[in-house]
């Protein structure tokens, strides 16, 4: 953990008067490529530039299909998941998110402990890991809405605690994402900027930034420039495709108006030694489902079969 001194220093001051841009102060890897990492060369060297990688191939066929039949399993109702860990879709009762994914499955708990994605994650943090948020994300054909442009550290930073930037998101395809269906769209090299966004943080804000995220989002001149500096690049992928991506890397993505439905399983991987304490721009932190407060051991990576 942090000492205390370095673990109160804000850094990365946000939710200001005015929006401002600050350099970033944290690494983006924490440690040296070697041979014996789990990442090519060049693997590592494109995360540590683009503030994400893809990874493809790394799940059998029956792997890939038993994930499937537990997503549905679990967005059909199964599981007897409690209200507060569903979303609903804006506008409809369609599920969005279903929250502490690893909590509601244990196909999902294997998933998020294997070695194949944490054990990478791992390796870029140079620490020990445990999950800061887990999910799954579905995105239904012809009403699936948008998740606005955001840096996903600068909530965790300004309404969780989180006070550096080590940690990494990962992004497991449970359906094929192709450029037409919604798929997570990313500004290369936007990572090593951090975007203090403008205006107070609303008592519970989570509950409306779940279905529409208003508050810690970038002003549309920032995201120009960001985009003009950066370019947009987007994830496709097969079913069973990893991306990882790192905490303040700029996303998106837009809405799917295709009949194809986009679905992922998503894992906030946080190192071990920066865990959450106050928020910094709160009065509050947000809920357990949302921020894992007091974690009470680094997870178990594994390794071997899912299926």
């Amino acid at each position: 953990m942090l000492d205390a001194k370095t673990a109160n220093q804000d850094d990365y001051p946000t939710r200001l008067p005015r929006e401002r841009w600050l350099e970033r102060r944290d690494p983006v890897v924490w440690q040296e490529w070697s041979e014996k990492a789990p990442l090519t060369r060049e693997q590592f060297d494109f995360f540590d530039r683009n503030g994400y990688l893809i990874l493809r191939d790394l799940f059998s066929a029956g792997e890939v299909a038993a994930l499937r039949e537990e997503s549905t399993r679990l967005r059909s109702g199964g599981g007897n998941i409690p209200t507060e860990d569903v979303i609903t879709e804006p506008s409809s009762d369609e599920v969005r998110t279903i929250f502490r994914l690893d909590g509601h499955s244990a196909l999902f708990d294997r998933l998020s402990r294997d070695e194949r994605v944490a054990g990478r994650v791992r390796y870029l943090l140079d620490d020990d890991l445990y999950l800061h948020q887990s999910r799954l994300n579905y995105k239904p054909g012809f009403t699936g809405k948008e998740f606005y442009w955001h840096s996903d550290f600068e909530t965790w930073h300004a309404e969780d605690g989180m006070p550096r930037m080590r940690a990494i998101s990962a992004s497991i395809l449970l359906t094929d994402n192709s450029a037409l269906n919604g798929p997570l769209m990313l500004m290369p090299g936007s990572h090593r900027s951090f975007v203090a966004c403008e205006g107070a943080t609303p008592e519970n804000n989570h509950a409306t930034s779940l279905k529409k995220q208003e508050v810690g989002v970038p002003k549309p001149d920032s995201l120009t420039r960001l985009a003009e500096e950066f370019g947009i690049d987007y994830a496709s992928g097969e079913t069973g495709t990893v991306i990882l991506f790192d905490c303040n890397t700029m996303h998106g993505s837009n809405g799917n108006i295709t009949p194809f439905p986009r679905s992922n399983a998503f894992f906030v991987y946080n190192a071990w030694s920066n865990r959450v304490i106050a928020p910094f721009a709160a009065e509050n932190p947000r809920p357990a489902f949302l921020s894992e407060s007091e974690p009470k051991a680094p997870i178990a990576i594994a390794g071997g079969s899912l299926a």
